[in-house]
C-alpha cells in the first residue's frame, strides 16, 4: 500500500514553479526541488521519476495557471475590443512585467524544446485568440484573424516595452492596443 501524500501535487508544482522561476529550468535538480517543496529528493524521484518530467509536470501547471487567468478574465471582461484590452491587461501583471519578461523566457525556451510544452503553449493560444476574437470582430473568420493579431501584436509589445521601459508596462501596452484597434477598424 502507498504511503498517503502530506503535500499536495498543487503545493508541491507552486514551489517548484516559484523555484523554476528563480534558478530557470536547467538548474533545477532534485536536490534544489527538495528545499523548494519541503520534501526529500527520493520522494520528488517517485512522484516525477526523472528530473525532465518534473521540469515538463511544472511546466504544463505553469500552462493550467495562466489558462485559469484567461478563463476569469474571459467572463469579467465586456465583449467589446475595450474588452479586449482588458483581458490582455489581466495577464499582464504590471508588478512583475520586467521579471517575466526576463527570466519567462527562459521557461519559455523549454515550452519551445518540448513537444508536449509546444502543443500546450498553442493550444492556450488558441484559446487566448478566440476569446479576444469574439471581441473584435462578429464574422467567425475575421475574429479568428483579429485575435490572433491582437495577441502577437501583445507579446511583441510586451518584448519591446522590455528593451525600452518606456514608463508603466499597462500604459505603455494599453496605448499600442488601441492604436491598433483604431488602425484595424474595430476600436
Amino acid at each position: 500500500m502507498g504511503r498517503r501524500k502530506t503535500i499536495s501535487d498543487e503545493r508541491v508544482l507552486d514551489a517548484l514553479l516559484a523555484a523554476l522561476r528563480i534558478e530557470g529550468p536547467d538548474r533545477l535538480s532534485f536536490a534544489m526541488a527538495s528545499k523548494a517543496a519541503g520534501l526529500a529528493p527520493a520522494t520528488l524521484v517517485q512522484r516525477f521519476g526523472a528530473r525532465e518530467a518534473m521540469v515538463e509536470a511544472v511546466l504544463l501547471h505553469a500552462w493550467d495557471l495562466l489558462d485559469r487567468a484567461t478563463a476569469e478574465a474571459d467572463t469579467q471582461e465586456p465583449a467589446t475590443p475595450g474588452g479586449a484590452i482588458a483581458l490582455l491587461m489581466h495577464l499582464t501583471p504590471a508588478e512583475t512585467a520586467a521579471n517575466d519578461l526576463t527570466d519567462g523566457l527562459l521557461l519559455l525556451r523549454e515550452d519551445f524544446r518540448n513537444p508536449v510544452l509546444r502543443a500546450r503553449g498553442l493550444t492556450w493560444g488558441r484559446a487566448l485568440a478566440q476569446a479576444l476574437g469574439r471581441r473584435l470582430a462578429a464574422g467567425l473568420e475575421d475574429a479568428e484573424r483579429l485575435g490572433w493579431q491582437m495577441a502577437r501584436l501583445w507579446q511583441g509589445s510586451l518584448i519591446w516595452w522590455g528593451f525600452t521601459r518606456d514608463g508603466d508596462v499597462h500604459t505603455h501596452i494599453e496605448g499600442v492596443l488601441s492604436d491598433w484597434c483604431r488602425s484595424a477598424g474595430v476600436a
